[in-house]
This record gives structure tokens, C-alpha cells and sequence, in this order.
């Protein structure tokens, strides 16, 4: 074997010495390091959370329901008069009246003849009668003389009892045709709104055609439908809190629980008075809340809820700043809290932002101050 001249030499030790170089620059990090770097970040809050109590809130008891707004009466105005003609039209669909106001106004020519006619009768049966009292006066003075027999005197006598029932007659009669001419004007039968009108200008009317219909005293009702079990909590005069459309709310009391089934649906209407029905109206769609008693309950803001496959939770944070998950059960829902079930205790809870979080995470606390803003 030949030997290596010293430049060749050189040449292997110096690229030896590269060599290992490189490969030191690229191996990692020692063995303790690779472990004290998840150690670190162990101890590395995942986000800073602001926490809140849950709070004991005495809270009403609901029945929830559904069901229409009502008329609480509706009032038909008919004609009591047959064979006449709608001449005039002084009301509509939506006018508020009030009782006794006129609606319609039927013809009244006939109506005017057969009053005449029977003023002259009443005058002819005042005449008659004048006429049998002097009769009579005259028979009784001369009772018992030969001037005048007594089948005579007795004729003037039941003649004068015949003229003045003929005169109460007429006098009925045209009291008749007084009352006829009033029903050819048709009034309101109550204070309310107007709701329906059947009546057109020249028909001619028959008595009991009906010509309009009216809200009594433009009161409306909400006829709730409830189930049998509800029915049993609901009493006369609880509160009712109702929703209609257009995203009002009304509050309403509740006036009387039917005492009936309905034998199809197997449901049951609770009547509920609506004292101020504001832009309600009869015929509309409402749900509502049925105030049936009041408890104490545990109450946390809708924030601090977490919803995960269709179940609720709550992140419960630990002194040492590791969240624990709770699943809980939701109830009522008030004022921007949610009432719930399954939690021991008033722990701090994270109030908002538990959706980025597990089970198990590390969280720093926000300051007081922050906390307190953070709080809904």
C-alpha cells in the first residue's frame, strides 16, 4: 500500500471535523430539554375567562300554552221590522261606536203613513169616547125617572165602558206604530267595535236579518288550549304574559278555566281577559305563559351555557385553574338567565366563551374588575 500524502491527509481530518459539525447542528435538543418543554406548556393558561356565581332566584312557575285571541262576545244588530229598504249606511267595518248609536236608517215612508192613519183613529176614539161619558153622565143623573128607561140609561153606560177601552186600543195601537218607526233606525246594542257588516244600501230587510256585528267593548280574550295535567294548576285570576304578533306582549288574567274537555283533541280552553289589547285582534295566533306559583331556583346567564350534541354544560373553574365540565339540565328562561338542574352548589362557573374550552383545561381568571365587566 502506497501512503497518503500529507495533503490527503489533511483533507480526510478536516472533513471529518465537518462532518460532525453538521451532524450535531442537526440533532435536536437533549433529552432533558425535550422534557421540560411540555412541562412548560402544561402550565400555560389555554384563555383567560371571566367567572361568575350561579345565583337562588325565586322565579314564577309556568304553564306554557298555546291559542287563538277571541271576541270575549260578539253582539248581532238585526232589523226587528220586515219589508223595508236600507236607505242610509252610517257606520263600517273597524268604527268604534257606542250604545245607542245609529248604524242604518230604513225606509220609513209606510212606516210614517201607518202612524198618521192611526193618530186619526186615536182622534176618532178620544171623539167617541167624549161623546159616550156625556151619554153616560146624562143616564146616571136621570136613574130611577120615567124620562129615560133603564135599558137605555144601561146602554149609555156600556157604551161609555166600550169608548174607552176603544180609546186604550187606539192608544196602543199608535204606540205600536211609534215603536215601528224607531226600529227603522238601527242603533249599536253596546259600546264596541264594529267586526262585520252585512247590510248594503238598497236591500230590503226582513226581521232578524242580520245587518252587523259587533266586539262587545272592544274586549278581547285568549283562549289558551291546555292539557289535562295543566288544567288542574290553573285558577281564576293568575297572571298570563302573552305574545302576539309582531313580537308584542300583553298581560293578561285569567277569567275561568273551561270546565270541559274537548272529546277530539282531549284539550282544554283556560279564558284569559286581556284588560289592554293594544294592536291584538280578534282572530289572531298567541302563545303564552300561564303564572301558576313561584319557587326558588338555581339560575346561571344564558352565556355561561355551552350546547354540545343537543346537551347543555357548564365549565366549573378550580383553584388551581383547571375547568371542569358539568352537563346540566335547562328550565325556565328569565331576564336574560336560564334556570338549571344538576349542579352542586354556587361554584365559579366561566361565564362566556366556554365553547373554545374541555375538559380538563388550564384557564387564568380575568381581574375583578374584568370579571365584573365580562358579566352579562
Amino acid at each position: 500500500m502506497s501512503r497518503l500524502s500529507p495533503p490527503t491527509l489533511k483533507g480526510s481530518a478536516l472533513g471529518r471535523l465537518l462532518i460532525l459539525t453538521l451532524t450535531l447542528a442537526l440533532q435536536g435538543p437533549s433529552r432533558a430539554d425535550e422534557l421540560a418543554v411540555p412541562q412548560e406548556a402544561s402550565t400555560n393558561a389555554a384563555l383567560t375567562v371571566a367567572t361568575v356565581l350561579p345565583e337562588t332566584r325565586d322565579w314564577p312557575i309556568n304553564v306554557s300554552a298555546n291559542g287563538s285571541l277571541s271576541a270575549w262576545q260578539e253582539a248581532i244588530v238585526a232589523s226587528e221590522i220586515a219589508g223595508l229598504r236600507v236607505v242610509s249606511l252610517t257606520a263600517d267595518v273597524g268604527d268604534q261606536v257606542k250604545r245607542g248609536e245609529e248604524l242604518a236608517l230604513l225606509s220609513q215612508d209606510m212606516v210614517l203613513a201607518d202612524l198618521a192613519l192611526q193618530k186619526a183613529r186615536l182622534a176618532q176614539a178620544d171623539a167617541a169616547l167624549s161623546e159616550a161619558q156625556a151619554n153616560g153622565k146624562r143616564a146616571r143623573e136621570l136613574a130611577g125617572k120615567s124620562t129615560l128607561s133603564e135599558q137605555q140609561a144601561k146602554q149609555y153606560l156600556v157604551a161609555e165602558e166600550s169608548a174607552k177601552a176603544n180609546l186604550a186600543a187606539a192608544e196602543a195601537q199608535l204606540k205600536a206604530q211609534q215603536i215601528r218607526l224607531e226600529q227603522t233606525h238601527i242603533r249599536a246594542v253596546d259600546n264596541g267595535v264594529i267586526s262585520a257588516r252585512s247590510a248594503t244600501l238598497g236591500s230590503v230587510v226582513q226581521v232578524g236579518t242580520e245587518l252587523f256585528r259587533l266586539v262587545r267593548q272592544n274586549r278581547i280574550e285568549w283562549r289558551a288550549e291546555v292539557l289535562a295535567e295543566q288544567l288542574a294548576r290553573i285558577l281564576p285570576g293568575q297572571t298570563a304574559h302573552i305574545r302576539v304578533a309582531g313580537g308584542g306582549t300583553l298581560e293578561g288574567r285569567v277569567r275561568m278555566p273551561a270546565p270541559t274537555f274537548d272529546p277530539k283533541t282531549r284539550m282544554a280552553l283556560v279564558y284569559v281577559d286581556l284588560p289592554d289589547p293594544g294592536s291584538a285582534r280578534a282572530g289572531d295566533f298567541a302563545r303564552g305563559l300561564i303564572d301558576v306559583g313561584h319557587s326558588d331556583t338555581l339560575t346561571v346567564p344564558e352565556s355561561a351555557l355551552v350546547l354540545r350534541d343537543g346537551n347543555a354544560y357548564v365549565f366549573e373553574v378550580g383553584d388551581n385553574g383547571q375547568v371542569v365540565q358539568h352537563k346540566v339540565a335547562t328550565g325556565r328562561r328569565r331576564d336574560g338567565r336560564v334556570e338549571i338542574t344538576g349542579l352542586a352548589g354556587a361554584v365559579p362557573l366561566v361565564s362566556s366563551g366556554g365553547a373554545f374550552l374541555k375538559d380538563g383545561d388550564r384557564v387564568r381568571r380575568a381581574p375583578a374588575r374584568e370579571a365584573t365587566a365580562g358579566q352579562p
